[in-house]
């Protein structure tokens, strides 16, 4: 445990910002398991949908620090992809 009065502070702080990036990276990976699901089930239109709710959920993790900005364009260009691919 930490002795020095800062160093408890910052315990603290850690354990916040821990649940908080929990919660919004289960937040992420939900919405992109939605937009999956919506494609293994050849569903064109729920797709879209789901992934128009997803971009700016991505977006989001982007700027709060959760992944790398260029993950986050490789998510959902292979998102996109996999929808064009359902018509075809």
């Amino acid at each position: 445990m930490a002795n020095i009065k800062s160093a408890v502070k910052r315990a603290r702080q850690n354990t916040k910002l821990r649940q908080r990036n929990t919660s919004a990276r289960s937040m992420f990976r939900t919405f992109v398991k939605n937009v999956l699901k919506a494609v293994e089930l050849k569903d064109k239109e729920a797709a879209t949908k789901a992934f128009t709710v997803a971009q700016p959920v991505i977006d989001k993790a982007v700027s709060k620090g959760l992944i790398h900005i260029n993950k986050a364009s490789r998510i959902k260009s292979r998102l996109s992809a996999r929808i064009k691919g359902i018509a075809a």
